[in-house]
């Protein structure tokens, strides 16, 4: 079969990929045409028809002043669509481009298949009636997020995370040779996860990096985001802040806490067991806005919102700043609040669904398609 991809973020180029290696196992003549990063290019040998760094925009503001640009691409993904004449269309959450793609898609009568729903549950609820109308499968990978489909007369299929098949995979780290490879020292280290885009990774270091003198006994180093350039870390490294690229798994594997930016990161920093105080700091439009359409959320990162409770402490706007950045982060370095965010994280494990995400989506995806053939 012809599968036509597309994700736009980072998270998605991840699972994406994931998916890709397990529909290569079940469908022997599948053929990929996909818009995404560099590891769906890596599982596909093929380069894609738009990369991610050409599409992620976060924030209202950025949408906004970025409009004409995202509407190209809109024009373009469906002209490309339709030359390519897929079997299946696949999306990979990317809620405000892919709805549109979906509803075209079905005027040529491509079957829809949505991976990883976006997050209506949290805001623009009525994007269901799209979803109901527009895609004929959707896979979910969060445990409540079935019930939340079903309450709006819409099955899913609840496929588990695909992030623990993504952590399971990993080979054993050998501590000593990561260290000597990167230039680390022997000292503890507290991994910074900043983001990925430009203007998100400056102002999220500044407000991480202020806690340093804080915590002499430390090492900080920074996870780079592979859209973005090593030379743009350069100004924020020095002596005794260190910079990591692509190895974000690894460096989180050898460190003993974590400040990281709401997003997939939190989730990920979970599942690899390190503490971590979260944290998001929007543009004062962005969030205002957000603010006033988010319903019943008590939550930003994952890890909360799965566990239905504060596991991992969110330092958000205002709150995030130096004095109240140190006092959480002292709180997880050692005793009693560190054994007991370890201790929540294996119960996150148990919720998320075990392992085989990937392999799950495939299977039905395939299945469904040969049953409506």
């Amino acid at each position: 079969m012809k599968y036509y991809i597309i994700a736009g973020e980072a998270s998605g180029d991840l699972h994406a990929s994931n998916l890709i290696k397990s529909l290569i196992q079940k469908d022997k003549n599948a053929e990929f045409r996909f818009w995404g990063g560099d590891l769906m290019q890596k599982v596909t040998s093929q380069k894609p028809v738009k990369h991610i760094k050409e599409l992620a925009f976060m924030g209202f503001l950025e949408v906004a002043l970025n409009l004409k640009t995202i509407l190209k691409n809109i024009r373009f993904c469906k002209q490309d669509i339709k030359a390519y004449q897929p079997d299946i269309l696949i999306l990979v959450d990317y809620p405000g481009f892919n709805l549109r793609i979906a509803s075209f898609a079905k005027t040529l009568g491509i079957r829809v298949v949505y991976y990883i729903s976006p997050q209506l549950w949290a805001w623009k609820e009525g994007r269901v009636k799209s979803i109901r109308k527009y895609v004929d499968q959707m896979l979910v990978i969060l445990p409540f997020e079935k019930a939340f489909y079903q309450s709006h007369s819409f099955e899913s299929e609840f496929v588990g995370h695909p992030l623990l098949d993504a952590v399971g995979q990993l080979d054993p780290i050998n501590r000593d040779a990561f260290l000597k490879s990167n230039g680390l020292g022997e000292e503890p280290i507290i991994a910074l996860l900043p983001g990925s885009r430009n203007q998100e990774v400056e102002k999220m270091l500044a407000i991480m990096l202020s806690v340093r003198p804080h915590f002499p006994g430390y090492q900080f180093v920074i996870a780079g985001a592979p859209s973005l350039s090593e030379t743009f870390y350069e100004k924020f490294t020095d002596s005794k802040v260190h910079f990591v690229s692509n190895q974000t798994y690894d460096l989180l594997r050898v460190s003993h806490a974590a400040l990281v930016t709401s997003g997939t990161a939190t989730l990920e920093t979970a599942l690899l067991n390190v503490p971590q105080v979260v944290c998001y700091k929007g543009s004062r439009i962005s969030y205002e806005i957000a603010k006033r359409l988010v319903k019943n959320i008590q939550y930003i990162s994952l890890v909360n919102l799965i566990m239905e409770r504060e596991v991992v402490k969110e330092l958000i706007q205002e709150d995030l700043n130096e004095k109240q950045l140190v006092l959480e982060l002292e709180k997880i370095l050692q005793g009693h609040a560190r054994k007991e965010v370890l201790a929540d994280y294996q119960e996150l494990r148990a919720r998320l669904g075990g392992s085989g995400a990937s392999e799950k989506a495939a299977q039905l995806i395939t299945q469904s398609y040969a049953s409506k053939a």
